[in-house]
């Protein structure tokens, strides 16, 4: 309830007062009507005033009410929105923490990976550190490219060349004859070459390689070219694409060299070529081989020919004298159509004279009517 109401009616009621006591005391008995007058009226205007303060009091609980249930209503929105977007947040939480732990799984694989390739490149440096396990991993890497693009035919691994064994032996007819490749990879020059930092160190290591390179074509030379036994060039089989590159970008005197002791270098990728070029050229070997029978087959291919075309005609003549009896059948079968159809007219015409009456008898029969 609000204050200021009980105050407003104290005072009034104060003021009531005053004016009784001083009116009793001026107008004891002429005024009495006149005071009751005024009480009454300020009685209504109490009552009146009580009635406003319940209508208010009414209309403030009214607006609490109202008050109370829109905050409600608001709190409730509030509670619904907060809950949707608590759940959304876990959602797409949820989500990241999918996608989050995918991820993880394929770093870990990633990861796995990587360890699994350090430790074969570990091994393989292993094996590249050590002479002979590096001769075997260029003869491995020959092995495997011949074997991929050749015949089992065409080929021998450790052939005896001369008073040598050659890693591998192309088996060419003459010419140009067999070849034999060598595999060789001078690895230690070759990274002292490129770990040189000052011009002295690379100078020595330029040297290194030179030399061991100029070593490698010179015994291949005379190992593997053996007059009357071998064709008159071998091959030389570097399995390092870095190292050839090596080669011919910055050593073309070993280049010039190899090619005048005939002993041509190759790499992997230039191997490749070669051997898909030594496959050809057995390919027309065999053809060439198979030349005498083709042309037997051929010709007797062209004899069955000739006899079919005989065989043909003598058909075709048949099928012209079949045409030409047909043609007389034909020709049989109308006459024949053509005489029957004049018996037929012949039977007509007797039919005809045996239905007419004769003259004779028809006149007497008219004379009797």
């Amino acid at each position: 309830m609000d204050p200021i109401l009980p105050l407003l009616a104290l005072l009034l009621g104060a003021a009531a007062a005053s004016l009784a006591f001083l009116f009793l005391g001026r107008r004891a008995a002429g005024e009495a009507s006149a005071l009751a007058q005024i009480a009454g009226r300020l009685d209504q205007l109490a009552q009146s005033q009580a009635a406003q303060q319940a209508a208010l009091d009414a209309r403030l609980q009214d607006q609490e009410r109202n008050l109370a249930r829109t905050v409600e209503e608001r709190l409730a929105d509030l509670n619904r929105r907060v809950g949707d977007r608590l759940q959304e947040s876990a959602e797409k939480a949820g989500q990241s923490l999918t996608e989050l732990a995918a991820r993880l799984a394929v770093i870990d694989r990633a990861q796995a990976n990587l360890m699994e390739l350090s430790g074969h490149v570990a091994g393989l440096q292993n094996i590249l550190s050590n002479k002979q396990a590096r001769g075997a991993f260029g003869e491995l890497q020959l092995a495997d490219l011949v074997r991929e693009l050749l015949a089992p035919e065409s080929y021998e691994f450790q052939a005896r060349v001369g008073a040598g064994k050659a890693d591998c032996l192309l088996k060419l007819p003459q010419p140009p004859g067999p070849i034999a490749i060598d595999a060789k990879f001078p690895l230690e020059s070759y990274r002292a070459l490129r770990a040189a930092v000052t011009e002295a160190e690379r100078v020595a290591a330029a040297r290194a390689f030179d030399q061991a390179l100029r070593k490698h074509v010179k015994d291949i030379k005379e190992k593997y070219i053996v007059p009357g036994e071998t064709a008159e060039s071998a091959l030389m089989f570097l399995p390092s694409e870095a190292v050839y590159a090596e080669l011919y970008a910055n050593f073309a005197n070993v280049v010039e060299e190899s090619f005048r002791a005939r002993v041509w270098i190759v790499s992997p990728t230039t191997m490749m070529a070669l051997l898909n070029t030594v496959r050809a050229v057995l390919r027309d070997v065999e053809m060439r081989k198979e030349a005498g029978q083709i042309k037997v087959e051929v010709e007797r291919m062209l004899e069955d020919v000739r006899r079919l075309g005989e065989r043909v005609g003598k058909l075709g003549r048949h099928f012209d004298q079949a045409r030409v009896d047909i043609d007389d059948i034909r020709i049989s079968t109308d006459a024949i159509s053509r005489r029957g159809d004049k018996i037929r007219a012949v039977d007509l015409a007797e039919s005809r004279m045996e239905l007419a009456p004769p003259l004779g008898r028809a006149s007497s029969q008219a004379v009797g009517k």
